[in-house]
This record gives C-alpha cells, structure tokens and sequence, in this order.
C-alpha cells in the first residue's frame, strides 16, 4: 500500500512516543483512530547488500566473458554465481521503504513515520 499525498488516512495501531530520557523516560501515546492528512511520502532505495552486489558483478562478468572462458573457470564462476543466488533473490523480494509525514487532525505532526502504520480512509 503506497499512501499519495493529500490521502486522509487513520492511525491504524496505538503509537507511543517516547520524549526526552528515551525509552526508559516520558512517553506519548497517540491513539489508534487519529485521522489526519498525508504531506509528504519518500520511498527510500532498498540497501543493497554485499552479496548483491557481487551476484551482479559476477553475472556480468559471466554474460560478458563467459562464452570465451576456459570450461574450468565457467564453470567455477557458475558455481559462485548459483551459491550468491538466494540472497539475489531475497535482495529482489524486499520492498523498498516508505516514509511518510502526517498532519493529524489534533495538531501532532508524525514526520518519517512508516506507510505501515496508517491505514487509508475511504475517499
């Protein structure tokens, strides 16, 4: 669910809040049912691992030089391009994450808050 900017949306979930002393200090609770009005959304890039970024590197090394390569070291690179393909496939599978800044309706501002945490209102 990506929410747009100008969307009514409701906390879907009970937020606390912790102020100044962290969490072992004071805290705010905002209830879940505050309404209020999306500002801003930013989708963040996915963070690219190690892993995927040699599985990319190695794929296109073997796209590119695999055809004129002694069958030893094809065959090697294969092997190194299969055991880094899980984690390609997780690495794909992640969504990006997006934050987004709320004027609810009682005045609180929630800025860089996860989409997760607010569900849409009908229009």
């Amino acid at each position: 669910m990506t929410l747009d900017e100008g969307r009514r949306v409701r906390l879907a979930s009970e937020l606390q809040l912790p102020l100044a002393g962290g969490l072992d200090g004071p805290s705010l609770l905002l209830a879940a049912g505050n309404e209020g009005t999306v500002e801003r959304v930013t989708e963040h890039p996915r963070e690219e691992t190690p892993e995927a970024r040699e599985y990319l590197r190695l794929v296109s090394l073997l796209d590119a030089y695999g055809p004129q390569m002694p069958p030893a070291s094809k065959k090697q690179l294969e092997e190194q391009v299969g055991a880094l393909e899980p984690e390609w496939r997780a690495y794909e599978q992640r969504r990006s994450r997006v934050t987004v800044r709320v004027r609810l309706d009682n005045g609180f501002v929630l800025d860089d808050a996860e989409e997760g945490l607010f569900a849409p209102l009908m229009p």
